[in-house]
């Protein structure tokens, strides 16, 4: 019974998961480590190691599955091999939020377990069938030969949100217009017809799209020149800036969590104007998808502001009866698998990108078993 150990590394914390395949599949681990943002990634490696170890009789993984953030144009997952680590190392300027952190993981481990094969699942891949007119960027074309473009992220998130739909039997999972919310301390949207990704909020980089836990969003291109003729910001400070100084933590001046902002807002106008503005471009984002889309049969929610805030999602929603979007208030509060009373079917799914990572990393090495969540 083959065991895949899979790793979904953040800037701040890893996720990783333990699976069993066979009949039956199962999870045997899911846990977190958090606060590796100034930890080497060898001290992190170990720490998993041994939190494996200590919880099971596996020496070893039989395989390593990693989510990875940016893939630029691969299309599939791929196993971990010298050219590819070398690819990784050459993109790291397209996303030094993440990269480093996971190519010193898979090496890592690769130092701990050199026989054990590990397999990159990039989040970017989900995207790659968007048209031109959604992934290029309306700046001088020779850009574009070095892949300066929209690439859109969360794709984990969302393969399995629409194998999920596909699963209950939702049909516009596969002919029909999809919108697509993760919301979390990283958020974004994607618009699927028929199954494929026509656009998605996210783009050059995961700081792109609607406003986030830290990270900002969308902002006037002006903006960095105006910082650095008034206050000298140099372009590395503009990118801490973005990522890890603003959006509802800037706004709000106190905390980045919802929970938090939402239990303050009543006695704080700078947590209410924060979560107004959340809700309020997520609004505007679904808006944008169903013109795009032509309408909207099913929204789904997920991430773990999408998942258990029932608040978010009733004040995103409000307003949108146009669009057929309605929902009960007490299957809302209740976090009900199915939320809606309208034409349009708002769903509210746990997502599960570690999963998908498992599945993908069996298909890749052939390992003929999937996993179940």
């Amino acid at each position: 019974m083959p065991h895949i150990l899979t790793i979904n590394a953040g800037s701040s914390s890893v996720r990783f998961a333990l699976f069993a395949t066979g009949e039956p599949r199962t999870r045997l681990m899911d846990e977190k480590i958090e606060r590796v943002g100034g930890e080497a990634a060898s001290v992190t490696a170990d720490r998993l190691v041994k939190k494996i170890q200590a919880q099971s009789s596996m020496s070893a993984p039989d395989a390593i599955g990693h989510r990875v953030v940016h893939g630029m144009l691969h299309t599939q997952p791929e196993r971990v091999s010298p050219s590819l680590l070398a690819e990784l190392r050459r993109i790291t300027p397209f996303d030094p939020e993440h990269l480093p952190r996971e190519i010193a993981l898979i090496e890592a481990l690769q130092e701990r377990f050199p026989q054990v094969p590990q397999v990159a699942c990039f989040d970017t891949a989900f995207h790659r069938h968007m048209p031109a007119v959604a992934t290029r960027l309306p700046i001088p074309r020779r850009y574009a030969a070095d892949g300066v473009q929209r690439y859109g992220f969360h794709g984990l998130s969302y393969t399995f949100l629409l194998d999920e739909l596909g699963r209950i039997g939702d049909p516009a999972a596969a002919r029909g217009r999809v919108i697509l919310a993760h919301l979390g301390s990283g958020a974004s949207l994607a618009a699927v017809l028929n199954g494929t990704c026509i656009d998605t909020s996210m783009g050059f980089t995961p700081a792109a799209g609607l406003v986030m836990g830290t990270r900002s969003g969308d902002l006037d291109p002006g903006l960095p020149g105006y910082l650095a003729l008034t206050e000298s910001m140099t372009a590395a400070r503009f990118q801490t800036m973005i990522n890890h100084e603003s959006g509802l933590l800037g706004i709000s001046e106190t905390s980045a969590d919802v929970r938090d902002l939402l239990e303050r807002e009543a006695a704080d106008p700078r947590a209410l104007e924060a979560l107004a503005m959340f809700c309020y471009q997520a609004k505007k984002w679904i808006g944008a998808y169903a013109a795009a889309l032509g309408g909207v049969d099913t929204l789904v929610f997920a991430g773990g502001i999408g998942e258990n805030s029932a608040a978010v999602r009733r004040r995103i929603c409000d307003g949108l009866r146009f669009l057929g979007i309605e929902i009960d208030d007490a299957l809302n509060e209740r976090h009900a698998p199915l939320i809606s009373t309208g034409a349009v079917a708002v769903r509210v799914i746990r997502t599960d990108e570690e999963s998908v990572i498992a599945n993908l990393t069996c298909r890749v090495l052939d390992m003929n078993e999937g996993v179940t969540v």
